[in-house]
């Protein structure tokens, strides 16, 4: 038997085992060690941190030799005294935070001979679509364009929950469109800032329950454009390919009602980061044991916000489910669900639910432990209430029989 000791310990021991075999053990000590099974394998851990490397398993139990273990273990405990508890040191609500979504960054080929862009807002909870298209028709710079040019119907573009409108002045070959979705999206395609400007501060007077500013544009979306001949329509290499022939406004129709739900899914994850903040404190205050500083009132208003967020997400929108609008198109089903799984919207959605599972559960543990104190509560003044009255009762026997 020998040993080494720089910064790690290594011990190699030889022993004979059942079968006569050598048994050799190399272990890493990081300032701690392990305890071993019968079979070698990890029984149990005494909280110091250790590391095995190469260790054959036999079926005789064997291990490091015992003024080893002495050794490693009046260390740890003369450190133990200093070293505080690593529970006390950890938040109880680490949450991972959301990342900001990584845009795609302008390269230059938006800007070269074939390549547009189109981008996506998630501005407010509705639009006052009707009053949107009235507005529109008496500026006479856009023009209402039905959303499937190949049916019967000049008000398709009015009837439906979306509107596509182009602009009547073109700059250059590729036109000017967008389309405003009643959920309170817009996408527009082939315009440059400025003009997303201008429309985006146009449209603000018809919002309903409009988003900060800042968490519109951090959320928004870009996706670059082009125009293919030869194949259908498709997302190649984080390009949105069109086909060049008849179907080429239903299938920015399906891009962007695509776009759209994922910026939309995007302001919804925003509001739960902010939910989950905003009820941090809570978890701290369960893990030390001290007063909950919420209200039942308070404890109420959460789980209504809550219920909005998850109603919205499951009842209100169609992130579970495919639109009607592709049932008698089945070109533009498949074209919406690439698009939507490029954007990962069933994954991102199925995260959302979980999270706010575990939001629910957290808050229905606040409105039963808030409950039960206000039971309590109630019941000790019942108790004193009698306790009164029995008082009242003995004095008026003694009074009595005086």
């Amino acid at each position: 038997m020998f040993l080494t000791i720089p910064r790690t310990l290594n011990i190699t021991c030889g022993m004979k085992c059942k079968q006569n075999a050598l048994f050799n053990l190399q272990l890493l000590v990081v300032g701690g060690f392990r305890c071993y099974s019968k079979l070698g394998s990890p029984a149990s851990e005494v909280p110091m941190s250790f590391h095995r490397s190469s260790a054959r398993r036999t079926e005789s139990g064997c291990g490091p030799p015992k003024s080893v273990l002495r050794s490693l273990t009046s260390s740890h405990s003369l450190q133990k005294q200093n070293v505080q508890g690593i529970h006390e040191n950890i938040s109880a609500l680490q949450m991972k935070k959301r990342p900001i979504r990584k845009k795609r960054p302008l390269t230059g080929s938006e800007e070269t001979p074939g390549f547009w862009s189109a981008i996506a807002y998630a501005t407010a909870e509705e639009y006052d679509l009707e009053k949107v298209i009235s507005s529109i028709v008496e500026q006479e710079l856009y023009e209402i364009m039905p959303v499937d040019p190949n049916t019967d119907s000049e008000m398709n573009g009015h009837e439906s929950d979306v509107l596509r409108a182009a602009a009547r002045y073109s700059v250059g070959s590729e036109p000017r469109e967008m389309f405003i979705f009643r959920e309170g999206t817009v996408i527009f395609w082939n315009m440059d800032e400025l003009e997303c400007s201008n429309l985006l501060t146009f449209l603000r007077s018809f919002e309903q329950n409009c988003y900060d500013e800042r968490l519109v544009v951090s959320e928004s979306d870009i996706m670059p454009y082009s125009y293919v001949k030869e194949r259908k329509s498709c997302i190649s290499n984080g390009v949105m390919l069109l086909n060049d022939g008849d179907s080429v406004a239903l299938d920015k129709y399906t891009f962007s009602n695509a776009m759209a739900l994922s910026v939309k899914l995007g302001i919804w994850e925003a509001s739960l980061d902010r939910y989950v903040d905003s009820i941090e404190f809570v978890t701290e205050d369960l893990k030390k044991g001290s007063q909950i500083k919420m209200s039942r009132e308070e404890v109420l208003r959460k789980t209504g916000e809550l219920f909005a967020l998850r109603h919205l997400i499951n009842l209100s929108s169609d992130l579970l489910d495919t639109p009607d609008f592709y049932w008698d198109r089945e070109d533009q089903e498949v074209l919406y669900h690439q698009t939507c799984s490029y954007f990962s919207i069933q994954k991102r959605t199925k995260v959302m639910n979980e999270k706010l599972n575990h939001c629910l559960e957290l808050v229905d543990l606040l409105s039963s432990h808030l409950n039960d104190k206000h039971h309590v509560r109630l019941e000790w003044m019942i108790i004193i209430l009698i306790m009164v009255e029995v008082g009242f009762e003995i004095i008026h026997y003694i009074d009595r029989f005086s």
